[in-house]
């Protein structure tokens, strides 16, 4: 791997030329014309530090036996934090259908049994980098990824207080962005992809993640909320809070006002459900109804 601070001249002698970037809300990609690399710019919230989680996760992803991109080069300079990585192999999953869905989640599993194996003297934070002293809590973690305006909407003391249980959960290495278009599949491999969200905490994060993806991202796509599959999630580890604050930290990363379309009582409710396929079906009607008002996918 090389990491220099070089200029976007030496990323296309030696890797490119690349075509015409595709964008997306955290980061601008563009593909070699050899098809050969894939050049990632990190945009948005904290890029230099996205760029640096990516980089140093994937070799220790390697290491667990999880088939990940090597990179390339990384650096920061005029173009900005960028990563450029060997194209990988392989479909994304699918979840269309009822089949693909258990395919999927069946990947999730298969690669959580090695990504959430125990690490010893691991503390929450982001990245996968060794205990450091005075770090916060799994609570603490996930309430400072809000913007500080969150900290006076009515919520936010309830969401505080409901995610008190999961300090008690053991703290593993996470991917952070688990969703079907980062699970690539060729032939009897399969690769994961897009570790810049990298983390430790409890592995119901990553679980949570899979879930509201797949929510989310069927009813955008025009399915109606009854016809949701979350009899094949409800195999997961579940927790109402985890769920609760995922949704409000999609909305709180969309448009200003979006945060303020969900009320407090929605928000205890779904963080006091107990039963995973219940919490999964008012989070489906919940999201339906944000879509309805406007909220961006």
């Amino acid at each position: 791997m090389r990491s220099t601070k070089t200029t976007e001249s030496w990323i296309e002698q030696e890797l490119g030329p690349f075509g015409p970037a595709a964008i997306k809300p955290y980061s601008r990609t563009r593909f070699a014309t050899d098809g050969s690399a894939l050049l990632k710019v990190y945009v948005g919230i904290d890029p230099e530090g996205r760029r640096l989680r990516e980089a140093a996760t994937v070799a220790r992803a390697a290491l667990r036996g999880i088939s990940v991109p090597a990179v390339l080069a990384t650096g920061n300079d005029e173009i900005g934090s960028w990563t450029a990585f060997p194209v990988v192999d392989g479909t994304p999953c699918s979840v269309g259908t009822h089949n693909a869905t258990e395919e999927y989640i069946g990947y999730v599993v298969a690669v959580s049994d090695r990504l959430h194996r125990p690490t010893a003297g691991a503390n929450p934070g982001s990245g996968w980098a060794a205990w450091r002293a005075g770090s916060a809590s799994s609570r603490q973690f996930l309430l400072d990824q809000f913007s500080p305006r969150c900290r006076w909407l009515p919520w936010w003391a309830v969401l505080r207080e409901a995610l008190q249980p999961i300090d008690s959960h053991l703290v593993v290495h996470l991917h952070g962005d688990l969703k079907p278009e980062h699970f690539l599949v060729d032939g009897e491999l399969l690769h994961v992809v897009d570790w810049e969200a990298s983390a430790r905490g409890p592995a119901v994060l990553d679980y949570t993640d899979v879930v509201f993806h797949l929510v989310r991202d069927l009813l955008y796509e025009g399915v109606p909320p009854g016809r949701i599959p979350v009899d094949l999630v409800t195999r997961l580890p579940f927790s109402g809070p985890v769920l609760a604050w995922r949704l409000l930290l999609w909305l709180d990363r969309r448009r200003p006002q979006d945060i303020d379309l969900v009320t407090t009582r929605a928000v205890y409710r779904l963080a006091a459900e107990e039963q995973a396929a219940s919490a999964y079906m008012s989070l489906a009607q919940t999201v339906a109804l944000l879509r309805a008002a406007g909220v961006p996918r």
